[in-house]
């Protein structure tokens, strides 16, 4: 089973991820962090996830503070979920090992499709790579 964390403050978008990703072909527990020093006490912490969602606009500490702050989970993938399109962002975040750079859709259909499909081809990808030895 693999391990996800979610840095999400809004509490509805975090309820929407979750149910995405159970309803995906993955078998994930998920770990929610409300802000980023929380996000930060896990990263440092003993378990790393295998893979991080990170909101960018988060309460106490941006979603660009905890990367660069996440010392001891630098080698784990980041899927960065946020409101923002903003081409700047998009490339900071590239700079800082961002796996993949998603925008939030308002349409709810939408939004679990592209939740789902990031969260499976991650996955994908983690498997292939364990089982090709890599």
């Amino acid at each position: 089973m693999f391990h996800i964390l979610l840095v999400e403050d809004n509490g509805g978008d975090a309820l929407l991820v979750r149910e995405a990703i159970r309803n995906s072909r993955v078998e994930a527990r998920v770990t929610i962090a409300a802000d980023g020093e929380e996000a930060l006490r896990f990263l440092n912490g003993s378990l790393a996830p295998d893979l991080i969602i990170l909101d960018l606009n988060l309460p106490k500490i941006s979603g660009f503070d905890v990367l660069e702050r996440r010392a001891a989970t630098k080698g784990v993938p980041v899927i960065v979920f946020t409101s923002s399109g903003d081409p700047k962002e998009r490339e900071r975040a590239a700079k800082l090992g961002v796996r993949d750079y998603l925008v939030k859709p308002s349409d709810f259909d939408e939004y679990m499709r592209i939740i789902q499909n990031a969260v499976e081809r991650w996955m994908q990808d983690e498997s292939n790579h364990a089982t090709n030895g890599a």
